[in-house]
Protein backbone atom coordinates (compact mmCIF):
# COMPACT_ATOMS: atom_id res chain seq x y z
CA UNK A 1 0.00 0.00 0.00
CA UNK A 2 1.30 3.44 -0.93
CA UNK A 3 2.47 5.44 2.08
CA UNK A 4 1.63 9.08 2.63
CA UNK A 5 4.31 11.67 3.21
CA UNK A 6 3.07 12.03 6.80
CA UNK A 7 3.40 8.31 7.52
CA UNK A 8 6.95 8.36 6.25
CA UNK A 9 7.81 11.55 8.12
CA UNK A 10 6.58 10.19 11.46
CA UNK A 11 8.83 7.16 11.05
CA UNK A 12 11.89 9.09 9.90
CA UNK A 13 11.91 11.64 12.73
CA UNK A 14 12.20 8.86 15.33
CA UNK A 15 15.65 7.98 13.95
CA UNK A 16 18.33 10.18 15.51
CA UNK A 17 20.46 11.65 12.71
CA UNK A 18 22.01 14.69 14.39
CA UNK A 19 25.27 15.73 12.74
CA UNK A 20 28.32 16.90 14.69
CA UNK A 21 30.61 19.83 14.06
CA UNK A 22 34.38 19.26 14.21
CA UNK A 23 33.99 15.53 13.65
CA UNK A 24 36.85 13.78 11.87
CA UNK A 25 34.60 11.25 10.10
CA UNK A 26 32.25 11.46 7.13
CA UNK A 27 29.38 11.34 7.76
CA UNK A 28 30.14 13.20 10.96
CA UNK A 29 27.98 10.76 12.95
CA UNK A 30 27.47 7.07 12.19
CA UNK A 31 23.81 7.25 13.28
CA UNK A 32 22.94 9.14 10.09
CA UNK A 33 23.58 5.88 8.26
CA UNK A 34 20.63 4.30 10.10
CA UNK A 35 18.21 6.41 8.11
CA UNK A 36 20.30 6.46 4.93
CA UNK A 37 20.41 2.66 4.77
CA UNK A 38 16.69 2.48 5.49
CA UNK A 39 16.04 4.81 2.56
CA UNK A 40 17.99 2.56 0.21
CA UNK A 41 15.74 -0.34 1.20
CA UNK A 42 12.58 1.73 0.82
CA UNK A 43 13.63 3.04 -2.59
CA UNK A 44 14.08 -0.54 -3.75
CA UNK A 45 10.68 -1.48 -2.29
CA UNK A 46 8.86 1.20 -4.30
CA UNK A 47 10.59 0.15 -7.51
CA UNK A 48 13.28 2.82 -7.92
CA UNK A 49 16.20 1.78 -10.08
CA UNK A 50 19.88 1.70 -9.04
CA UNK A 51 19.15 2.51 -5.38
CA UNK A 52 22.49 2.46 -3.55
CA UNK A 53 24.58 4.07 -0.83
CA UNK A 54 28.23 4.98 -1.44
CA UNK A 55 31.22 5.03 0.89
CA UNK A 56 30.40 8.59 2.00
CA UNK A 57 26.79 7.85 2.87
CA UNK A 58 25.19 9.46 -0.19
CA UNK A 59 22.03 7.62 -1.21
CA UNK A 60 21.05 7.87 -4.88
CA UNK A 61 18.39 6.25 -7.04
CA UNK A 62 16.50 6.73 -10.30
CA UNK A 63 12.83 6.93 -11.13
CA UNK A 64 13.20 5.81 -14.76
CA UNK A 65 11.50 7.63 -17.60
CA UNK A 66 8.13 6.22 -18.59
CA UNK A 67 7.88 8.10 -21.89
CA UNK A 68 6.89 5.83 -24.79
CA UNK A 69 9.15 5.87 -27.83
CA UNK A 70 6.33 7.48 -29.80
CA UNK A 71 6.11 10.48 -27.46
CA UNK A 72 7.44 13.71 -29.03
CA UNK A 73 9.57 14.31 -25.93
CA UNK A 74 11.19 10.88 -25.99
CA UNK A 75 14.94 11.26 -25.67
CA UNK A 76 14.70 15.03 -25.24
CA UNK A 77 13.76 15.47 -21.58
CA UNK A 78 16.76 16.42 -19.42
CA UNK A 79 17.50 14.34 -16.32
CA UNK A 80 16.15 16.20 -13.27
CA UNK A 81 17.19 15.62 -9.66
CA UNK A 82 15.62 16.08 -6.23
CA UNK A 83 17.82 16.36 -3.13
CA UNK A 84 17.19 16.38 0.63
CA UNK A 85 19.41 15.92 3.67
CA UNK A 86 18.86 13.45 6.50
CA UNK A 87 20.83 15.09 9.31
CA UNK A 88 19.35 17.38 11.92
CA UNK A 89 20.91 20.44 13.52
CA UNK A 90 23.45 20.18 16.36
CA UNK A 91 21.63 23.12 17.96
CA UNK A 92 19.02 20.94 19.69
CA UNK A 93 18.68 17.26 20.52
CA UNK A 94 17.39 14.96 17.78
CA UNK A 95 17.31 11.85 19.99
CA UNK A 96 14.08 10.16 21.09
CA UNK A 97 11.85 12.52 19.11
CA UNK A 98 8.20 12.11 20.04
CA UNK A 99 6.12 13.65 17.22
CA UNK A 100 2.72 15.03 18.18
CA UNK A 101 0.06 15.13 15.45
CA UNK A 102 -2.46 17.83 16.28
CA UNK A 103 -5.48 17.11 14.08
CA UNK A 104 -7.01 19.54 13.65
CA UNK A 105 -5.11 22.56 14.89
CA UNK A 106 -7.80 24.77 16.42
CA UNK A 107 -5.83 27.99 16.74
CA UNK A 108 -4.05 29.68 19.62
CA UNK A 109 -0.78 28.94 21.39
CA UNK A 110 0.49 25.37 21.71
CA UNK A 111 1.98 24.24 25.03
CA UNK A 112 4.10 21.20 24.28
CA UNK A 113 3.49 18.23 26.60
CA UNK A 114 7.08 17.14 27.29
CA UNK A 115 8.11 20.59 28.57
CA UNK A 116 5.28 23.04 29.34
CA UNK A 117 7.77 25.92 29.27
CA UNK A 118 8.12 25.39 25.51
CA UNK A 119 5.26 27.18 23.76
CA UNK A 120 4.63 27.63 20.04
CA UNK A 121 3.08 31.09 20.11
CA UNK A 122 0.53 32.18 17.58
CA UNK A 123 1.92 35.74 17.72
CA UNK A 124 5.37 34.49 16.64
CA UNK A 125 4.10 32.10 13.98
CA UNK A 126 1.90 33.91 11.45
CA UNK A 127 1.78 30.77 9.29
CA UNK A 128 -0.27 29.02 11.99
CA UNK A 129 -3.40 30.93 10.98
CA UNK A 130 -3.28 29.25 7.56
CA UNK A 131 -3.40 25.87 9.27
CA UNK A 132 -6.46 26.29 11.48
CA UNK A 133 -8.64 23.26 10.86
CA UNK A 134 -5.72 21.32 9.36
CA UNK A 135 -3.28 18.86 10.96
CA UNK A 136 0.14 20.01 12.11
CA UNK A 137 3.02 18.12 13.75
CA UNK A 138 5.23 19.24 16.65
CA UNK A 139 7.73 17.52 18.91
CA UNK A 140 6.89 17.07 22.59
CA UNK A 141 9.08 20.09 23.38
CA UNK A 142 12.13 18.22 24.65
CA UNK A 143 13.75 17.88 21.20
CA UNK A 144 13.57 19.45 17.79
CA UNK A 145 11.08 17.84 15.40
CA UNK A 146 13.34 17.14 12.43
CA UNK A 147 11.21 18.63 9.66
CA UNK A 148 14.53 20.13 8.54
CA UNK A 149 14.91 18.10 6.49
CA UNK A 150 13.10 14.83 7.08
CA UNK A 151 10.01 16.52 5.70
CA UNK A 152 11.97 16.98 2.47
CA UNK A 153 13.03 13.32 2.54
CA UNK A 154 9.42 12.20 3.06
CA UNK A 155 8.20 14.52 0.28
CA UNK A 156 10.65 13.14 -2.25
CA UNK A 157 9.90 9.55 -1.26
CA UNK A 158 6.13 10.10 -1.53
CA UNK A 159 6.49 11.87 -4.88
CA UNK A 160 8.76 9.10 -6.21
CA UNK A 161 6.25 6.45 -5.18
CA UNK A 162 3.46 8.42 -6.86
CA UNK A 163 5.40 8.67 -10.13
CA UNK A 164 6.37 5.00 -10.04
CA UNK A 165 2.85 3.77 -9.34
CA UNK A 166 0.93 5.85 -11.90
CA UNK A 167 2.00 5.35 -15.53
CA UNK A 168 -0.29 8.18 -16.65
CA UNK A 169 2.08 10.68 -15.02
CA UNK A 170 4.60 11.05 -17.83
CA UNK A 171 8.13 12.06 -16.87
CA UNK A 172 11.76 11.70 -17.91
CA UNK A 173 14.51 10.19 -15.78
CA UNK A 174 14.32 11.52 -12.22
CA UNK A 175 17.38 11.26 -10.00
CA UNK A 176 17.09 11.23 -6.21
CA UNK A 177 19.80 12.01 -3.66
CA UNK A 178 19.78 11.98 0.13
CA UNK A 179 22.81 13.57 1.78
CA UNK A 180 24.36 13.65 5.26
CA UNK A 181 25.92 16.58 7.14
CA UNK A 182 24.13 19.49 5.46
CA UNK A 183 23.53 21.17 8.80
CA UNK A 184 27.27 21.50 9.43
CA UNK A 185 27.99 22.78 5.92
CA UNK A 186 29.45 19.52 4.58
CA UNK A 187 26.47 18.07 2.71
CA UNK A 188 28.08 18.18 -0.73
CA UNK A 189 31.72 17.71 0.28
CA UNK A 190 32.05 14.45 -1.67
CA UNK A 191 28.97 14.71 -3.88
CA UNK A 192 29.79 13.53 -7.42
CA UNK A 193 27.73 15.74 -9.76
CA UNK A 194 28.90 13.87 -12.84
CA UNK A 195 27.88 10.52 -11.42
CA UNK A 196 24.55 11.93 -10.27
CA UNK A 197 23.90 12.80 -13.90
CA UNK A 198 21.22 15.48 -13.57
CA UNK A 199 21.10 18.57 -15.77
CA UNK A 200 19.05 20.48 -13.22
CA UNK A 201 18.07 19.71 -9.62
CA UNK A 202 15.96 20.94 -6.72
CA UNK A 203 16.54 20.75 -3.00
CA UNK A 204 13.36 20.18 -1.00
CA UNK A 205 14.51 22.02 2.10
CA UNK A 206 12.44 25.19 2.44
CA UNK A 207 9.65 26.15 4.80
CA UNK A 208 6.47 28.16 4.13
CA UNK A 209 4.16 26.60 1.49
CA UNK A 210 4.39 28.45 -1.81
CA UNK A 211 7.77 30.02 -1.10
CA UNK A 212 10.48 29.23 -3.65
CA UNK A 213 14.17 30.05 -3.37
CA UNK A 214 16.72 30.87 -6.06
CA UNK A 215 19.08 32.96 -3.92
CA UNK A 216 20.76 32.34 -0.58
CA UNK A 217 23.22 34.06 1.68
CA UNK A 218 26.90 33.88 0.86
CA UNK A 219 28.56 32.56 3.98
CA UNK A 220 31.90 32.57 5.76
CA UNK A 221 32.84 31.36 9.22
CA UNK A 222 35.06 33.59 11.34
CA UNK A 223 37.02 31.84 14.09
CA UNK A 224 38.62 33.99 16.77
CA UNK A 225 41.12 32.29 19.07
CA UNK A 226 42.42 34.05 22.16
CA UNK A 227 45.41 32.45 23.83
CA UNK A 228 46.29 33.47 27.36
CA UNK A 229 48.13 31.87 30.25
CA UNK A 230 46.66 29.89 33.10
CA UNK A 231 48.01 29.56 36.61
CA UNK A 232 46.42 28.81 39.98
CA UNK A 233 44.27 31.84 40.88
CA UNK A 234 45.88 31.94 44.31
CA UNK A 235 49.17 32.96 42.76
CA UNK A 236 47.92 34.60 39.59
CA UNK A 237 48.74 38.25 40.23
CA UNK A 238 50.81 39.66 37.37
CA UNK A 239 51.06 36.24 35.72
CA UNK A 240 47.62 34.98 34.61
CA UNK A 241 46.37 36.09 31.22
CA UNK A 242 42.66 35.24 31.19
CA UNK A 243 41.56 34.56 27.59
CA UNK A 244 37.91 34.55 28.65
CA UNK A 245 38.06 38.20 29.70
CA UNK A 246 39.64 39.20 26.41
CA UNK A 247 37.00 37.29 24.45
CA UNK A 248 34.25 38.89 26.53
CA UNK A 249 35.54 42.31 25.47
CA UNK A 250 35.47 41.20 21.83
CA UNK A 251 31.91 39.86 22.05
CA UNK A 252 30.70 43.02 23.79
CA UNK A 253 31.97 45.12 20.89
CA UNK A 254 30.47 43.08 18.04
CA UNK A 255 27.87 45.22 16.22
CA UNK A 256 24.41 44.40 17.54
CA UNK A 257 22.58 46.29 14.81
CA UNK A 258 23.61 43.63 12.26
CA UNK A 259 22.82 40.57 14.38
CA UNK A 260 20.22 37.97 13.22
CA UNK A 261 17.74 39.18 15.81
CA UNK A 262 17.92 42.73 14.39
CA UNK A 263 17.86 42.01 10.64
CA UNK A 264 15.60 40.61 7.93
CA UNK A 265 15.22 40.28 4.17
CA UNK A 266 18.45 41.04 2.34
CA UNK A 267 20.22 42.55 5.36
CA UNK A 268 23.56 40.92 6.33
CA UNK A 269 24.55 39.81 9.79
CA UNK A 270 27.42 38.96 12.14
CA UNK A 271 26.35 36.16 14.50
CA UNK A 272 28.38 34.81 17.47
CA UNK A 273 27.50 31.16 17.09
CA UNK A 274 29.59 28.93 19.36
CA UNK A 275 31.88 29.68 22.30
CA UNK A 276 34.30 27.37 24.06
CA UNK A 277 37.12 28.15 26.44
CA UNK A 278 38.92 28.44 29.73
CA UNK A 279 41.63 30.75 31.06
CA UNK A 280 44.41 29.58 28.72
CA UNK A 281 42.45 29.45 25.47
CA UNK A 282 39.03 30.57 24.25
CA UNK A 283 37.55 30.09 20.79
CA UNK A 284 34.58 31.91 19.29
CA UNK A 285 32.90 30.93 16.02
CA UNK A 286 31.04 33.71 14.23
CA UNK A 287 28.73 33.31 11.25
CA UNK A 288 29.18 35.97 8.56
CA UNK A 289 26.25 36.23 6.13
CA UNK A 290 25.54 38.58 3.21
CA UNK A 291 23.63 38.12 -0.06
CA UNK A 292 26.32 40.24 -1.70
CA UNK A 293 29.47 38.11 -1.61
CA UNK A 294 31.91 41.08 -1.51
CA UNK A 295 30.00 42.21 1.59
CA UNK A 296 31.63 39.37 3.49
CA UNK A 297 34.88 41.32 3.33
CA UNK A 298 33.12 44.27 4.92
CA UNK A 299 31.91 42.04 7.76
CA UNK A 300 35.41 40.67 8.21
CA UNK A 301 36.75 44.21 8.46
CA UNK A 302 34.23 44.96 11.23
CA UNK A 303 35.63 42.03 13.22
CA UNK A 304 39.23 43.04 12.53
CA UNK A 305 38.46 46.53 13.84
CA UNK A 306 37.03 45.04 17.04
CA UNK A 307 40.14 42.90 17.55
CA UNK A 308 42.36 45.93 16.95
CA UNK A 309 40.46 47.80 19.66
CA UNK A 310 40.61 44.96 22.19
CA UNK A 311 44.22 43.83 21.71
CA UNK A 312 45.78 46.82 23.57
CA UNK A 313 43.50 46.11 26.53
CA UNK A 314 45.05 42.63 26.83
CA UNK A 315 48.64 43.08 25.61
CA UNK A 316 49.82 39.69 26.89
CA UNK A 317 47.06 37.77 25.11
CA UNK A 318 47.38 36.52 21.54
CA UNK A 319 44.31 37.12 19.39
CA UNK A 320 44.05 35.33 16.04
CA UNK A 321 41.36 35.49 13.35
CA UNK A 322 40.75 32.78 10.76
CA UNK A 323 38.16 32.99 7.96
CA UNK A 324 36.69 29.78 6.48
CA UNK A 325 34.66 29.90 3.27
CA UNK A 326 31.36 28.04 3.62
CA UNK A 327 29.02 28.61 0.65
CA UNK A 328 28.02 31.23 -1.88
CA UNK A 329 24.76 32.78 -3.09
CA UNK A 330 23.34 30.34 -5.63
CA UNK A 331 21.96 33.28 -7.62
CA UNK A 332 25.51 34.18 -8.67
CA UNK A 333 25.92 30.77 -10.34
CA UNK A 334 22.41 29.98 -11.56
CA UNK A 335 23.28 31.01 -15.13
CA UNK A 336 20.76 30.31 -17.88
CA UNK A 337 18.30 28.30 -15.82
CA UNK A 338 14.96 29.73 -16.91
CA UNK A 339 13.36 26.38 -17.79
CA UNK A 340 14.07 24.86 -14.39
CA UNK A 341 12.88 27.95 -12.55
CA UNK A 342 9.78 28.25 -14.75
CA UNK A 343 8.91 24.63 -14.03
CA UNK A 344 9.00 25.06 -10.25
CA UNK A 345 6.96 28.27 -10.46
CA UNK A 346 4.29 26.74 -12.67
CA UNK A 347 4.26 23.50 -10.66
CA UNK A 348 3.53 25.44 -7.48
CA UNK A 349 0.60 27.13 -9.21
CA UNK A 350 -0.73 23.78 -10.42
CA UNK A 351 -0.58 22.54 -6.85
CA UNK A 352 -3.09 25.28 -6.01
CA UNK A 353 -0.81 27.88 -4.44
CA UNK A 354 0.42 31.34 -5.23
CA UNK A 355 4.20 31.04 -5.67
CA UNK A 356 6.57 33.72 -4.43
CA UNK A 357 10.35 34.05 -4.71
CA UNK A 358 11.90 34.54 -1.27
CA UNK A 359 15.62 34.87 -0.48
CA UNK A 360 16.89 32.25 1.98
CA UNK A 361 18.48 33.76 5.05
CA UNK A 362 20.66 30.66 5.22
CA UNK A 363 21.99 28.08 2.79
CA UNK A 364 21.16 24.68 1.38
CA UNK A 365 22.99 21.83 -0.33
CA UNK A 366 21.80 23.65 -3.44
CA UNK A 367 24.13 26.58 -2.71
CA UNK A 368 27.20 24.41 -3.15
CA UNK A 369 25.74 22.28 -5.94
CA UNK A 370 24.86 25.38 -7.96
CA UNK A 371 28.32 26.82 -7.39
CA UNK A 372 29.82 23.51 -8.60
CA UNK A 373 27.77 23.58 -11.81
CA UNK A 374 24.46 21.88 -11.05
CA UNK A 375 21.71 24.55 -10.79
CA UNK A 376 19.72 23.61 -7.68
CA UNK A 377 17.04 26.03 -6.42
CA UNK A 378 14.94 25.19 -3.37
CA UNK A 379 11.32 24.10 -2.77
CA UNK A 380 9.23 24.51 0.41
CA UNK A 381 8.41 21.64 2.80
CA UNK A 382 5.82 23.15 5.14
CA UNK A 383 8.17 23.24 8.14
CA UNK A 384 8.71 26.18 10.47
CA UNK A 385 11.02 27.22 13.35
CA UNK A 386 13.91 24.99 12.36
CA UNK A 387 16.78 24.10 14.73
CA UNK A 388 14.80 24.40 17.95
CA UNK A 389 12.20 22.78 20.17
CA UNK A 390 9.36 24.94 18.81
CA UNK A 391 9.75 23.49 15.30
CA UNK A 392 6.49 22.44 13.66
CA UNK A 393 5.23 21.12 10.34
CA UNK A 394 2.16 21.87 8.25
CA UNK A 395 0.89 18.53 6.92
CA UNK A 396 -1.10 20.41 4.28
CA UNK A 397 2.07 22.22 3.21
CA UNK A 398 4.02 18.96 3.05
CA UNK A 399 1.36 17.39 0.84
CA UNK A 400 1.36 20.44 -1.43
CA UNK A 401 5.12 20.01 -1.77
CA UNK A 402 4.56 16.41 -2.93
CA UNK A 403 2.14 17.68 -5.56
CA UNK A 404 4.65 20.35 -6.61
CA UNK A 405 7.45 17.80 -7.08
CA UNK A 406 5.19 15.59 -9.19
CA UNK A 407 4.12 18.56 -11.31
CA UNK A 408 7.77 19.59 -11.83
CA UNK A 409 8.57 16.15 -13.23
CA UNK A 410 5.65 16.39 -15.64
CA UNK A 411 6.38 19.99 -16.66
CA UNK A 412 9.90 19.11 -17.82
CA UNK A 413 8.21 16.78 -20.31
CA UNK A 414 5.82 19.49 -21.48
CA UNK A 415 8.60 22.03 -21.91
CA UNK A 416 10.82 19.56 -23.80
Amino acid sequence: MKQTALERFLRYVKIDTQSKEDSTTYPSTAKQLDLLNLLVAELKEIGARDAAIDTYGYVTATVPSNLPATHPGFGKVPVVGFVAHVDTSPSASGADVKPQVIDPYKGGDLVLPGDPSVVIRESENPELKHNVGKPIVTSDGTTLLGADDKAGVAIIMAAAETLLSDPSLLHGDIRIAFTPDEEIGQGTKYFDIGKFGAAFAYTVDGDTPGELNKETFSANLAIITVTGRNIHPGSAKGIMVNSIRAMADIIARLPREISPEMTEGYEPYIHPHALEGEEAKTTLKILLRDFNTPGLDVLRKRIEDVIAEVQPLHPKATIELKIVEQYRNMKDYMGSSSTGLDCMWEATKRAGMKPVWVPIRGGTDGSRLTEKGLPTPNIFTGGQNYHGTTEWLSVWGMNKAVETVVHIARLWVEKS
